[in-house]
C-alpha cells in the first residue's frame, strides 16, 4: 500500500486496513491557516492547490531581517508549532526547480537548488523529472534512446523543436534550468472541477447520477461563490483499467447553474454508460468569464426556468441554514459522495 493509490486497491492487497473517512471541511480550515501564514511573509503567493502555493521572497531579505532560507525554515516551525502539521519547502531562483526541491525528502523535507548547481544537478535526473513529461512523451523519448536530462543539455534547441514540436523547446529550457514564469497571485483559473475516485468501481448509471448531482452542486457553488461562469460543461470518466474518458459540449451561454451543469453531464453520461465500471467521475466547466451574462432566461424550456428559480430559492435556504438544509431527490440519502458540498475556496 502506498500513497496516493485507490483505496479499492488498497483494501485489496490489505483487507483488514482501517479506513478513515476524510474531514474535507477541516482539511479545508487547516489550508487556508498555512495560506495566511504564507501571505504574513510576502503578498506574492500563487496557489496550487488547497495544499501547495509557490511564494516570490525576492526583496524581502530587508523585511525580515533575514534570508530567504531562514524565512522558510522558520515558516516551517510556525506551521509545525501553530497548526501542528508539518510542511515540505524547497528554495530556488525558479518555480521548476523550486517544484522539484518542494518534493525531495517528504514529509518535513527542506530543500535548496542554487542557480550555479542546476545544470550539473538537473544533469543526473531522468527526464521525467521534467515537467510536462508524462508517460506517453517518455515512451517516446526511450525510443530515440534519451533516458537522462543530461542527454537534453547537450542537443540544440532546433533538432529538439523538430523532433518534439513546441514541447522540444520546453525540453531545451527546462533541461537547464530556464523557467522565467513569474510567480503569479492573480492568475486566472481556466476551469472549474469537482471530481472522486469511487471505493469500488461503479457501472450502474442509477448508481453515477447521484455522484454527478452531489459534484455538479459542489462545482456550481464555486462559481457562484467567485461570481464567474462556464461555457464549456465536461465530463470526466476514468475506467477500471485506469483509461481516461474525458467528454465535453458547448452551451449557447455561461452558466454557473447545478441543474445545467447537471443535465448537460448526465446527457454526455448516458453515452457513456454502457455496462464499463468506473473507479472515477468528474465534472467541470471551462471557457470561463464573470457572470454578468449567465443563465438568460429560456424562453423556450420553461422547465428549465422554473429548475432555475427552484435552485436560487436552494442557495438562500442553505446560506441561512446550511448546505443540508435542503437536497435534491438525486442526492437525499445517497451517500456521502452525493451530499451537497460545503463551499471551499479555491
Amino acid at each position: 500500500v502506498r500513497s496516493a493509490m485507490p483505496m479499492f486497491k488498497a483494501l485489496e492487497l490489505c483487507p483488514e486496513a482501517v479506513v478513515i473517512p476524510p474531514n474535507m471541511e477541516k482539511y479545508v480550515g487547516v489550508g487556508r491557516q498555512v495560506r495566511a501564514l504564507m501571505l504574513a511573509l510576502t503578498p506574492q503567493v500563487e496557489p496550487l492547490s488547497i495544499d501547495e502555493a509557490f511564494l516570490d521572497l525576492a526583496g524581502t531579505e530587508r523585511l525580515h531581517g533575514m534570508p530567504p532560507a531562514l524565512v522558510l525554515a522558520r515558516f516551517a516551525q510556525t506551521v509545525e508549532k501553530e497548526l501542528g502539521i508539518t510542511v515540505s519547502a524547497g528554495l530556488s531562483y525558479c518555480k521548476f526547480l523550486a517544484k522539484i526541491a518542494s518534493d525531495f525528502r517528504k514529509p518535513r523535507g527542506f530543500s535548496v537548488i542554487g542557480e550555479a548547481e542546476a545544470p550539473s544537478f538537473l544533469a543526473a535526473q531522468p527526464v521525467t523529472m521534467i515537467w510536462g513529461v508524462g508517460k506517453a512523451l517518455a515512451a517516446t523519448l526511450e525510443r530515440d534512446g534519451i533516458r537522462m536530462i543530461a542527454q537534453l543539455q547537450r542537443m540544440d534547441r532546433g533538432d529538439l523543436m523538430r523532433r518534439y514540436g513546441v514541447m522540444g523547446d520546453r525540453l531545451y529550457r527546462l533541461s537547464r534550468g530556464e523557467d522565467d514564469r513569474p510567480v503569479d497571485p492573480n492568475g486566472d483559473a481556466k476551469s472549474v472541477s469537482a471530481e472522486t475516485t469511487f471505493d469500488t468501481d461503479i457501472g450502474a448509471l442509477a448508481d453515477l447520477v447521484p455522484v454527478l448531482r452531489g459534484l455538479s452542486e459542489k462545482v456550481s457553488a464555486r462559481l457562484k461563490k467567485s461570481g464567474i461562469a462556464g461555457r464549456t460543461v465536461v465530463l470526466k470518466l476514468k475506467t477500471q483499467d485506469f483509461k481516461t474518458r474525458t467528454r465535453n459540449r458547448q452551451l449557447a451561454d455561461p452558466t454557473r447553474l447545478a441543474d445545467r451543469i447537471f443535465q448537460t453531464g448526465l446527457d454526455l453520461l448516458r453515452r457513456e454508460a454502457d455496462g464499463t465500471k468506473f473507479r472515477l467521475l468528474g465534472i467541470g466547466v471551462s471557457d470561463l468569464s464573470d457572470d454578468e451574462k449567465a443563465d438568460p432566461p429560456d424562453l423556450v424550456d420553461l422547465q428549465s426556468r422554473k429548475r432555475a428559480l427552484a435552485e436560487n430559492a436552494m442557495d438562500a435556504l442553505r446560506d441561512k441554514f446550511g448546505r443540508k438544509a435542503v437536497e435534491t431527490g438525486y442526492t437525499f440519502g445517497k451517500g456521502r459522495s452525493a451530499s451537497p458540498p460545503e463551499p471551499v475556496e479555491e
